[in-house]
């Protein structure tokens, strides 16, 4: 099977558990605060990466660039602050929307920091894709709050993450890079949640969502990190966007939000660019192979 197909079903996964963090994040955030709910899914993350780490004689753990794995640590801590915050102020469909901004972001960072080449396919998408983040923040729109601009920002600390992932698969396991930044990321949720926040014991009926958010971030981020290994950062990123219509069906039927259609118009304007670069990108792999 090529590598690039191997990326998009990798990336397919990737899909489908950042949808069940969605969900899962909704519902614990009516009784626990971010930090907690954080240090749940990290917890969750060091547990069942661990068995497969003892099982390889810990050979994953062995680490040549620790300091890249604290910085993609931090960045991405970050970044779920964030998002955290903007999937209690922002309807699923522009939250979805917003997050198709990481693309962007991740094509310019990977100039800055990869060395990967900025072709013409790779321009035209970067700047349908401002066009469509503007016409989603307009001010009149149902994003153009503090919320929107937190999940920017959000976006962007994605991407750096992103970037951060690319330059660790080079020398590290994708196992490896999973369990470093949840052990990583313990401390970051659980001191918070005791020291400024209200701990709250989970409840039984909390136990399952608890385990829906903790696995399908697990899975998201394996994924992820095996698709980065497989092919270029900005061409498994773009395939995220099929979210948006998943995420405004399930915005609607669980939670009864509307979706505005300019949020449509211009997460599509961003999905065409990102298109037109990955068929581009596609082409001119064959054409480097024949």
């Amino acid at each position: 099977m090529p590598p690039l197909l191997q990326a998009v079903l990798w990336f397919g996964g990737t899909m489908t558990g950042f949808a069940g963090m969605a969900i899962a994040a909704r519902s614990l955030h009516a009784e626990m605060s971010t930090f907690e709910i954080l240090f749940f899914r990290s917890l969750i993350g060091v547990l069942v990466v661990l068995p497969f780490i003892v099982r390889a004689g810990f050979v994953d753990i062995k680490v040549q660039k620790f300091h890249w794995h604290l910085g993609r640590a931090i960045v991405q801590f970050g970044a779920q602050i964030c998002w955290m915050y903007g999937i209690v102020h922002l309807t699923l469909s522009d939250l979805t929307a917003i997050e198709f901004s990481v693309p962007i972001f991740t094509a310019l960072l990977a100039v800055l920091f990869l060395g990967e080449r900025m072709w013409r396919h790779k321009w035209i998408a970067t700047i349908l894709g401002f066009a469509g983040v503007l016409i989603i923040l307009r001010p009149e729109g149902s994003a153009f709050n503090l919320a929107g601009l937190v999940m920017i920002l959000g976006s962007f600390l994605y991407a750096g993450s992103g970037v951060l992932v690319k330059f660790l698969t080079r020398t590290e396991s994708p196992q490896g890079i999973i369990f470093w930044m949840n052990l990583l990321q313990l401390p970051d949720g659980l001191l918070p949640a005791i020291l400024i926040y209200d701990w709250v014991t989970p409840s039984f009926t909390d136990i399952p969502w608890i385990l829906v958010w903790g696995l399908s971030g697990l899975w998201a981020h394996y994924t992820m990190a095996r698709a980065l290994a497989l092919a270029d950062i900005t061409i498994v990123f773009p395939l995220d966007f099929l979210r948006l219509p998943a995420m405004a069906v399930i915005g609607y039927l669980l939670y009864a939000e509307a979706l505005d259609p300019w949020t449509a118009v211009g997460a599509l304007i961003i999905f065409a660019g990102n298109w037109y670069s990955v068929r581009e990108e596609s082409r001119r792999g064959s054409s480097l192979r024949h």
